[in-house]
């Protein structure tokens, strides 16, 4: 161990007659270790709010759409398919037939977005699906038709599984006494959640044939799902898909669809990043202090370790020496204590959100490497640099001044 090291060790354990620098270097620590705390608890549950909201988004919708310009659907799709599942990354493709309708249940009735979809692909890729929460996928060869709902709009509709619900739909038919709605009826097989209450409060789901019958578009769909293997190369990804389509279709990503807010949630990250900083430096200056009470109280020490032959830059070293304890110890502390209460949170689901407004019943907690290595960057670097005014003021101690009246 170098003199530097044992001198500076020394000298943050005060004595009796230093009992006050004590109790500012112990604030310094603990300034510091609340911001850090601060900082990690703050991070992860941003962190956490944005994959789970993120997860549910991509679990209920896709990566990629493909779409028709005119609106009336896409023609020949599976020629489509064939031409666009050799690209690079994508995991699979799913035709879709979507519109809105009227479905009315035993007690009510709701507005809803029917849907489409070919169950022995969607399923792969959603877990929901694979994992209903009443009931089960609608049979094939089933005498009705089934349909699934969601949890929220099966209870607004007052339906469960068995129960026979009335489909409308906006599109018209011609009847001996005129122009009517089409009209279905479906039998409740199942119901679903996802966890993103705007999905299940107003979905239902049925088969593709089911769908493209009732809407009455036999050989077309509304638009291809695409999931993908990484699905932060959707932006890459679609303009591949492009090259492969006809001028009459477009593609849309995620995170054109989701980009308002998931661009006010890294907004909100850094910002609140950057607040809780302020924390950290508050208890830099507190170690500014320290350092330089420190400074004043051992100026004859300074000086006697000068006249030994102690230079400049081993004073210097000493006094950086004791702001970088006092800085590592705040941070290796702060970051136990906000990791420690991190996994309380999740644990015991510790802060409960209304549902219906955060699409979650708790707030979820998730700490990154990135998040921890870059606070643990930022706070040392800030401790460092605090240092640097106060062992220069150490080193231009006069020896002579300091002892001339030993």
């Amino acid at each position: 161990m170098s003199y530097e090291l044992f001198v500076a060790k020394r000298y943050l354990t005060a004595k009796r007659k230093q009992a006050f620098i004590s109790v500012i270097t112990f604030i310094s620590v603990l300034g510091i270790t609340i911001g850090v705390m601060a900082l990690v608890i703050a991070l992860a549950l941003i962190t956490g709010f944005q994959e789970d909201v993120q997860d549910k988004i991509l679990g209920a919708s896709s990566h990629i759409i493909v779409s028709d310009l005119s609106g009336e659907g896409l023609r020949n799709y599976p020629q489509l398919i064939s031409k666009i599942e050799g690209v690079e990354g994508i995991k699979f493709l799913s035709p879709v037939v979507y519109s809105t309708v009227l479905i009315s249940g035993p007690s009510k009735s709701s507005g809803a977005l029917l849907k489409g979809i070919d169950f022995d692909i969607e399923k792969k890729d959603s877990p929901w699906l694979q994992d209903l929460e009443q009931g089960k996928l609608p049979p094939e060869d089933a005498k009705r038709d089934g349909i699934l709902l969601g949890r929220e709009m099966a209870f607004q509709i007052g339906a469960g599984v068995g129960d026979v619900v009335t489909v409308l739909t906006s599109s018209s038919r011609l009847s001996p006494i005129g122009i009517m709605p089409r009209v279905k009826k479906a039998i409740v097989t199942g119901i679903f959640s996802t966890g993103l209450y705007d999905f299940d409060v107003s979905t239902a789901i049925v088969s593709l044939e089911v769908a493209q019958k009732f809407f009455d578009m036999k050989d077309r769909i509304s638009h291809l799902q695409i999931k993908l293997s990484n699905i932060f190369q959707a932006p890459r990804i679609a303009v591949q898909i492009k090259e492969h389509l006809p001028l009459y279709t477009y593609t849309t990503t995620w995170m054109e669809l989701n980009k308002s807010l998931f661009s006010a949630l890294k907004l909100e990250k850094k910002v609140l990043f950057l607040t809780i900083t302020l924390i950290v430096l508050v208890a830099a200056l507190n170690i500014i202090a320290s350092l330089i009470l420190m400074v004043m109280e051992k100026t004859r020490d300074i000086g006697i370790l000068k006249a030994m032959g102690a230079t400049s830059q081993n004073i210097k070293k000493i006094f950086f020496l004791q702001g970088a304890f006092i800085g590592i110890i705040g941070t290796v502390v702060g970051i136990t204590l906000g990791l420690i209460s991190c996994w309380l949170a999740n644990t015991f689901k510790l802060i409960k959100v209304p549902v219906d407004i955060y699409q979650m019943s708790h707030v979820p907690f998730h700490p990154k490497i990135v998040d921890l290595v870059l606070i643990i960057g930022i706070t040392l670097l800030i401790s460092f640099l605090s240092t640097l005014f106060p062992s220069h003021r150490a080193a231009r101690v006069d020896p002579v001044i300091a002892l001339k009246y030993e």
